[in-house]
């Protein structure tokens, strides 16, 4: 039997780099998995459906789970992953932009958790685990807003753990350091000597490698499953030894 049969998940972010391989591990561990993102994209398994859905849009959220309610009738699984990065000081950063994500980093967490929670009460061992970064403990420079919000995130995660753990809801956060999604790709291209700069990244790890998203979509598989029963309220910190060391690098 695998891991998470009979098991139903939603996970925002579901099209992104990350958001992806965990739908595609929670399918082939068995369980039915709705990859909720802004782009409904084509689902590559028959155990995944897409679903157009905007994180900071509260109709949104209200009709996703009405519609689940109805499907399966519970809900055993919610990974919030959806994010967004901001590469400013706070002295460069708007208002809108600060606004902006706080809305999708942490208010989309807030309102996609706030009505999933009803459909979570009826599964018989309901896990939430959401994304939070090693930057929301020790900060990369001119990422200001997007530390905060990280920051925000683990607060957030430990009072869900305290709130709902009665209830039989585990609450934790998976805190990635550089993995290899469009978001790092991105940051790349902003640089000059792209190839220098990536081996750099690589080498200020302890195993000389950043992480990819199935690295993080098997300890999010295991925090969905049965097997980590007795995990909550934690922190996951997946980053390839880079915040064990003493003084970091300067990229």
């Amino acid at each position: 039997m695998t891991r998470l049969s009979g098991k139903t998940a939603f996970v925002t972010g579901g099209a992104g780099g990350i958001g992806s391989a965990i739908c595609s591990r929670f399918a082939k561990e068995g369980a039915q998995v709705v990859a909720a993102d802004l782009t409904a994209e084509e689902a590559p398994s028959g155990n995944i459906s897409s679903l157009r859905y905007d994180v900071t849009n509260e109709e949104d959220a209200k009709m996703a789970f009405e519609t689940l309610l109805e499907r399966w009738g519970k809900l055993d699984i919610l990974v919030n992953a959806a994010g967004i990065e901001i590469e400013k000081t706070i002295e460069e950063t708007s208002l809108e932009e600060w606004n902006r994500i706080f809305a999708v980093n942490v208010t989309g967490m807030f309102l996609t958790s706030k009505y999933a929670l009803p459909l979570l009460r009826r599964s018989a061992g309901a896990s939430v685990i959401n994304f939070g970064s090693y930057d929301g403990f020790i900060a990369d420079p001119g990422l200001t807003a997007y530390c905060a919000t990280k920051g925000a995130v683990h607060a957030l995660t430990r009072a869900m753990a305290c709130d709902h753990g009665p209830e039989g809801i585990r609450v934790n956060a998976i805190c990635p350091g550089y993995v290899d999604t469009p978001m790092l790709q991105s940051f790349f291209r902003d640089a000059g000597d792209i190839d220098s700069l990536k081996q750099s990244v690589r080498d200020v790890h302890p195993i000389r490698r950043y992480g990819t998203p199935d690295d993080v979509a098997n300890l999010v598989n295991w925090l969905a499953s049965d097997e980590a029963r007795y995990a909550t309220g934690q922190l996951w910190v997946i980053d390839g030894g880079l915040s064990a060391q003493v003084q970091q690098m300067k990229l």
